[in-house]
C-alpha cells in the first residue's frame, strides 16, 4: 500500500487511457503527459500501460509501507525522498517507511510516478484511469485526498535485477534534451518577435473548417501567441488571443472529436481539447493539434503561452516516429543496465 499524506491540487490515478469506447459516449481519458508515465513505467520494470500517479502542481507526499521501486517522471517538482534529494527520470529504490515529497512544479504543470507492480484499482472499462467528469475509475472516481491508501500491484516477475528494490538508482535522458523534440518552424513576420520566444512551439494540422474562418483569422491563428488561461482543466485547455471570426455563422450539426481537436466557441477563443474531451462537439474545428505534441501541450502552465505551427501528415507521422524511436532507445538503455549488473 501507499499511503496519501499530503494528496495536493490535483492527483489521481491514471494510465495511458480508456480505448475503444468513445464511440458510446466515454472518453479515452488517461495521463495527459502519456510519454512520461509510459517511460516511468518503463524503467521500474512495468508494462508501458500501468497505472501510475499523475501530479499537477502539487505539493504531494506519498509514504511506501513496503520497500519497492519508484521513479518520477515528466516536470521537476523538487523531489525528495525521506529530505535527501532525488532526480526525476531516475529508477529509485525505496525502503519501507520511506516518503517522498513532490514540492510543486518549478516549469510546467504535471509529474508522474510510477511504481513497480502499478497502481492497483479496479479496472474499469479496460482501465484504470480516473474519469473525474463521470466520476468513475481511479479511487472511487475522483482526485486523491489526504488520508488515502493506494493499493500496489504484484512486480512482474520476468523482469531482471536491475528492479528490486536493492539494487541502485540509475536514470535515463528525459526527452526535453533530445533533439527529436525541437521544432522546425518558419520565420514569423521577418523574424521572431521577442514575446514570442517564452511560447511552446505545437504541430498542427487544418481542421476541417480551416477554409470557414476569415483570412485574418486564419493568419492570427498561426501568427498569434495563445495563453491557456486558468479556466482550463484535463477535459479541454481555453487559450485566449485574437477573435477568431468566421465567414460563415451557420450552425454545425455534432460530429466527432477527439483529443487535439481545437475547436472554436462563438467568442472566437479556441478550445484545445484533452485526454478527457467529450466524444461529440458542433464547434467549427479550425486544426488538430498532433498525437506527437500532446504530451508538450499537457505541460503547459496555466497563464503560459503557446503557438500553433503548421504541419503535414508526413511531418506529423515522422515525429510520432522519432517519439518511438526514443522509447526504443530507453529500453536499449535499460538492457545495457541490466547487462551490466548482472555481470
Amino acid at each position: 500500500m501507499i499511503d496519501v499524506i499530503r494528496a495536493g491540487l490535483l492527483t489521481s490515478v491514471q494510465d495511458l487511457g480508456r480505448h475503444g469506447y468513445r464511440h458510446l459516449g466515454v472518453s479515452s481519458g488517461g495521463a495527459l503527459d502519456a510519454l512520461s508515465l509510459e517511460i516511468g513505467n518503463r524503467i521500474v520494470g512495468n508494462k508501458p500501460d500501468a497505472a501510475g500517479i499523475e501530479v499537477t502542481f502539487g505539493p504531494t507526499v506519498l509514504r511506501f509501507k513496503h520497500a519497492t521501486r519508484v521513479a518520477i517522471t515528466g516536470v521537476d517538482f523538487g523531489a525528495t525522498l525521506d529530505d535527501r534529494p532525488v532526480y526525476s527520470w531516475w529508477s529509485l529504490p525505496v525502503r519501507a517507511g520511506q516518503e517522498l515529497t513532490l514540492r510543486a512544479a518549478k516549469r510546467g504543470m504535471r509529474c508522474y510516478v510510477a511504481i513497480a507492480g502499478g497502481i492497483d484499482v479496479l479496472p474499469m472499462l479496460g482501465s484504470r484511469s480516473t474519469d473525474l467528469g463521470s466520476g468513475f475509475g481511479g479511487l472511487g472516481g475522483r482526485a486523491l485526498r489526504d488520508g488515502d491508501r493506494l493499493p500496489v500491484g504484484v512486480p512482474q516477475p520476468h523482469k531482471g535485477i536491475a528492479f528490486s528494490a536493492e539494487e541502485p538508482a540509475f536514470g535515463v535522458k528525459a526527452p526535453v534534451w533530445c533533439k527529436f523534440v525541437l521544432v522546425d518552424e518558419p520565420v514569423r513576420r521577418g523574424r521572431h518577435a521577442p514575446t514570442l520566444a517564452w511560447a511552446v512551439p505545437i504541430r498542427v494540422r487544418r481542421g476541417p473548417e480551416y477554409a470557414s474562418f476569415t483570412d485574418e483569422a486564419q493568419r492570427a491563428f498561426w501568427d498569434q501567441e495563445w495563453t491557456i488561461t486558468p479556466n482550463s482543466n484535463r477535459m479541454g485547455f481555453r487559450l485566449a488571443g485574437a477573435t477568431l471570426e468566421r465567414r460563415e455563422k451557420h450552425d454545425l450539426l455534432s460530429h466527432a472529436v477527439l483529443p487535439g481537436t481545437i475547436q472554436v466557441p462563438p467568442n472566437g477563443q479556441p478550445i484545445v481539447l484533452m485526454g478527457d474531451a467529450q466524444s461529440t462537439g458542433g464547434y467549427p474545428k479550425i486544426g488538430a493539434v498532433i498525437k506527437a505534441d500532446l504530451w508538450k501541450l499537457a505541460q503547459v502552465r496555466l497563464n503560459g503561452g503557446v503557438r500553433f505551427v503548421e504541419t503535414s501528415v508526413e511531418e506529423a507521422r515522422h515525429a510520432l516516429a522519432e517519439e518511438r524511436q526514443y522509447v526504443a532507445q530507453v529500453e536499449t538503455a535499460i538492457a545495457m543496465h541490466e547487462e551490466r549488473i548482472g555481470r
